[in-house]
């Protein structure tokens, strides 16, 4: 089954931003190769520009730029599978080569490769982005992420003041630290936050080499507009008066979805680590959040003697 321009679209939203350096320009670039076409997002953070093709202009554009090879679209596609993912996980080979020729409404993207022994050429001819793919692309995962971020600094934050509790509790009751390199002090949010923006702002804030994504971002980007796209899917089948498709919207459309609370978890355990991939101050607020019931108490072991 041929995918159409709406699922290649929605594929391409699921696919996870990379830093990639072009000579002295670095973009955030996505990209989805399907079966008969593929779409490619780039981004500077100033501008964002986008291609999508299909079988005829693929044909058309290898006729042009290789004209000592013929191949059917596939190979083409699989080709620039192979060269372009790679690149957007750090690897490039010897034998293949980008430049990058960009202004703010067109960029141009050349790539010079092998194919069957023969030199192989592709251009990716991008024109600027409208602005509501840049919302759906960027701005909202990203306040997406904010929030969930957000959320996951308050649990932990509760966490660590119950644990200060439990501590005490225990100190009160005449117990000792058995290792006094163990100790800590009392976890005081104000002062953890001023501390934090102080050592961490000024690395983060530093946009300009592009590196916006780290892998465990990543992971928080896919998992948010797996999320959201499920929610526009439902919203639309409901619009349309399809209630019966409506309950299954969660689980059509979207390839490779996780379970509703599997896909929580993965949102969890990637904000879990955001803190330590961006440099976070404090080793405490790099832990996943762990569930808030309230636990038999038992003697403490360990710790205290």
């Amino acid at each position: 089954m041929m995918e159409n321009v709406e699922d290649m679209e929605s594929r391409l939203l699921l696919q996870p931003w990379a830093s990639v350096c072009f000579a002295e320009s670095t973009l955030m670039v996505k990209a989805y190769f399907g079966d008969a076409g593929y779409a490619l997002l780039l981004c500077d953070l100033c501008n964002m520009w986008y291609e999508k093709t299909d079988t005829q202009i693929i044909q058309q554009r290898s006729k042009d730029l290789n004209k000592r090879l013929t191949a059917h679209v596939s190979s083409f596609l699989n080709r620039l599978r192979s060269l372009v993912c790679p690149l957007l996980e750090g690897q490039l080979s010897s034998s293949t080569s980008f430049s990058c020729q960009l202004s703010p409404s067109t960029l141009t993207l050349h790539v010079k490769s092998e194919l069957s022994g023969l030199p192989f050429y592709w251009d990716f001819y991008c024109s600027a982005a409208p602005v509501e793919m840049i919302s759906c692309h960027l701005v909202r995962p990203l306040m997406a992420m904010s929030l969930t971020l957000q959320s996951q600094v308050q649990e932990l934050t509760s966490l660590l003041l119950q644990k200060d509790a439990e501590i005490e509790d225990y100190r009160e009751s005449g117990a000792a630290l058995s290792r006094e390199r163990l100790k800590t002090e009392p976890f005081k949010e104000e002062f953890f936050l001023q501390a934090f923006e102080a050592k961490t702002l000024p690395q983060v804030c530093n946009l300009g080499e592009g590196n916006v994504f780290t892998s465990s971002l990543k992971q928080l980007y896919v998992a948010v507009t797996q999320q959201q796209a499920r929610v526009a899917c439902k919203r639309q089948r409901e619009a349309s008066g399809d209630s019966e498709s409506a309950k299954h919207a969660n689980t059509q459309d979207l390839p490779d979805e996780p379970e509703p609370e599997k896909g929580k978890a993965e949102m969890q355990s990637a904000a879990a680590q955001c803190t330590q991939d961006t440099g976070g101050s404090s080793t405490q607020t790099q832990k996943a959040p762990l569930p808030m019931t309230k636990t038999k108490r038992k003697k403490a072991k360990g710790l205290f003697s």
